[in-house]
């Protein structure tokens, strides 16, 4: 059963990068056949798919259409132009600003809320938004590491380890992960200053565009306060983030149909809609299911242990670039779920705090994901969100954005825990 789930996991991915076009029929088809087969029984499906992410991605997108139809990205762009240089730069801190963001809440909510800005500016210099979204994109799942509250794997981390939301800045008497982060995230300035090097088009804006609607905007902004004041509650719902954004989603349809008394806005609401993404993530989560419902998942970690045996610099080497190979391909959840109780033994039998370990499989599972499209549920959100522009992105050109970014950004938190941590 492994070797058949194995066979179908890496035909899928070889039709992904052959025909990218038809991606969720490739995931949700593979996805199917693991059900028929029994490689995710029946009874698990509903638990295996991550409703949370469905409903914050849906509640997002509806809040974020209203948000473009206000006009607000494109005064947040004239607002980015005045203060850039070139193209270049823009690209740079359209980058660190959806970073700082990512850093408070989920990947996904950053790309949505932030990548209208990034299209707004594209289309005011009549140029291709690919670079500047999928930097935006990488850039945010690099910074969901930074704190407690940025990533599901940064959740998972903390309430196993016991870590609340100031440890991932100062514990036991060391700096945490997020200056780590930090560190990664300044790194990859002259690896963006690079690879954009021939964008050096002055860029200007001829004034400010005025917003027709603050709605969006306030929702927006009360979605991040909610979603961040939802981290520090105790024993909230699994899905509460989804909760939050789905509400506030059709508390905005509500007010916004009250005042102009029109459905269109509605339905041209709910037609922006991406089932094309959503339909992807969830053949990706049932394929991800099965992988680790017949033990794939667990026989990756297993291997990642065995080969560091007890020299305690290979295992944190194995541990970290193991952890970004892996995640490129799968989603880091269920893997970075199985390997900490693993880590934990294995640190109890070699006698040493298990955190240099711990910190080594956050940074390169979070950042594995930056490698391939279709590694970070934010990566999809992206690419889903070019194509309805009508940018096909292949494997090779998110590549070649985001191998030298996750390259840099993990080799920096990868030096600064061994030096700060072993």
């Amino acid at each position: 059963m492994k070797i058949f789930a194995l066979v179908l996991f890496a035909l899928m991915y070889v039709l992904m990068i052959a025909k990218p076009k038809y991606r969720p029929l490739y995931a949700l088809s593979v996805a199917a056949i693991f059900l028929i087969s029994g490689i995710l029984p029946w009874k698990d499906l509903m638990s295996t798919i991550n409703w949370n992410v469905l409903l914050m991605i849906s509640g997002t997108m509806i809040i974020v259409y209203y948000f473009i139809e206000s006009h607000m990205p494109n005064l947040l762009a004239d607002i980015l132009l005045e203060k850039a240089k070139n193209v270049m730069w823009v690209t740079i801190l359209m980058s660190l600003f959806a970073g700082v963001i990512s850093a408070f809440i989920d990947n996904v909510a950053t790309v949505l809320m932030v990548a209208p800005v990034g299209m707004a500016i594209c289309k005011k210099l009549n140029m291709s938004p690919v670079g500047m979204i999928l930097s935006i994109a990488v850039s945010s799942n690099l910074q969901g590491a930074a704190t407690l509250v940025g990533d599901t794997t940064s959740i998972m981390l903390g309430d196993y380890a016991n870590m609340n939301f100031m440890d991932f800045f100062w514990m036991n008497g060391k700096p945490g992960i997020f200056f780590a982060v930090e560190l990664g995230a300044l790194a990859t300035v002259p690896v963006m200053m690079y690879l954009f090097r021939k964008d050096t088009a002055p860029v200007s804006s001829t004034g400010r565009t005025p917003v027709t609607d603050y709605l969006p905007t306030v929702m927006l902004l009360l979605m991040v306060a909610a979603l961040i004041t939802a981290s520090f509650i105790p024993d909230t719902p699994d899905m509460i983030n989804g909760i939050i954004c789905c509400v506030l989603a059709a508390a905005t349809i509500v007010i916004d149909f009250m005042r102009v008394k029109k459905a269109d806005n509605t339905a041209e609401a709910l037609k922006n809609l991406d089932f094309e993404t959503l339909g992807l993530l969830t053949g990706l989560f049932v394929v991800i299911g099965g992988l680790t419902n017949v033990g794939i998942i667990d026989d990756f970690a297993g291997l990642i242990v065995k080969f560091g045996g007890n020299n305690i610099f290979l295992l944190y080497t194995i541990v970290v670039w193991g952890s970004v190979l892996i995640s490129a391909f799968v989603d880091n959840i269920p893997y970075v779920a199985t390997m900490l109780p693993v880590l934990t033994a294995v640190t109890a039998t070699l006698g040493i705090e298990p955190y240099l370990l711990y910190f080594g499989l956050l940074s390169g599972a979070t950042l594995g994901g930056n490698i391939t499209p279709i590694g970070a549920s934010a990566n999809i959100a992206a690419v889903g969100m070019l194509r309805k522009e009508g940018y096909q992105v292949s494997f090779a050109e998110f590549m070649r954005i985001g191998v030298p970014y996750t390259l840099v950004a993990v080799m920096t938190g990868y030096l600064y825990f061994w030096f700060i941590w072993a």
